[in-house]
C-alpha cells in the first residue's frame, strides 16, 4: 500500500488553468493556515496549505515554462518564491528555497465530478496553525498551533 501511495500524483492548476503542476505522493505538511501573510494574499480567513519535497513537484503546462508564469517575494520572506500565472493572476504554489520544498493549496487541486478534491483522505488537513492570528474560530477537531504543526506551542 505504501507504495501505491507513494507513486499517486495529485494535479493542481490557476484558476484559468495556463499553470498546471502535479506533486506525487503525500505531503510533508497539510494544514489550514490562519497567518497574517496568507490572510492578505488571498484575501481570506485561512487556507488549505499542503508542503512536498521539491522532489516531488513538477509543472505540468507546456514549455517554455516561464512564458506564462512570473515569480515573486514578499518582504521579509525573499526565500520563499511564489508563482503566478500571467493570464488571470492567480498563485499556484511557492518554493521555499530555504528548506527545498514547495507549497500548493488544497482549492486548486483536481476535484471529481461531486467537487470534492481527489484523494481526500491523503490530503486532508491535520492541524491549524498560526491560529493566534485567526479571524474566527473554528470548532473541529483538528489541533491547532501557535506556529508551525510539532514546532511551536499547541494552543488547543
Amino acid at each position: 500500500m505504501a507504495d501505491s501511495i507513494s507513486s499517486t500524483f495529485h494535479r493542481g492548476s490557476c484558476f484559468c488553468g495556463s499553470v498546471s503542476y502535479e506533486v506525487k505522493g503525500t505531503p510533508i505538511m497539510s494544514a489550514y493556515c490562519h497567518c497574517t501573510l496568507c490572510q492578505r494574499l488571498n484575501g481570506s480567513a485561512f487556507i488549505h496549505t499542503l508542503h512536498f519535497p521539491s522532489s516531488s513537484f513538477s509543472w505540468t503546462h507546456p514549455a517554455p515554462q516561464n512564458a506564462v508564469l512570473d515569480s515573486y517575494s514578499v518582504h521579509g520572506k525573499p526565500w520563499k518564491i511564489r508563482w503566478r500565472c500571467r493570464q488571470c493572476g492567480s498563485t499556484a504554489a511557492s518554493h521555499n528555497i530555504q528548506k527545498d520544498k514547495w507549497s500548493v493549496w488544497g482549492a486548486q487541486l483536481e476535484r471529481g465530478v461531486d467537487g470534492k478534491i481527489l484523494d481526500w483522505n491523503l490530503l486532508r488537513p491535520t492541524a491549524h496553525m498560526f491560529y493566534t492570528t485567526r479571524m474566527l474560530d473554528i470548532d473541529d477537531e483538528l489541533d491547532k498551533w501557535e506556529g508551525y504543526p510539532e514546532q511551536s506551542s499547541r494552543i488547543q
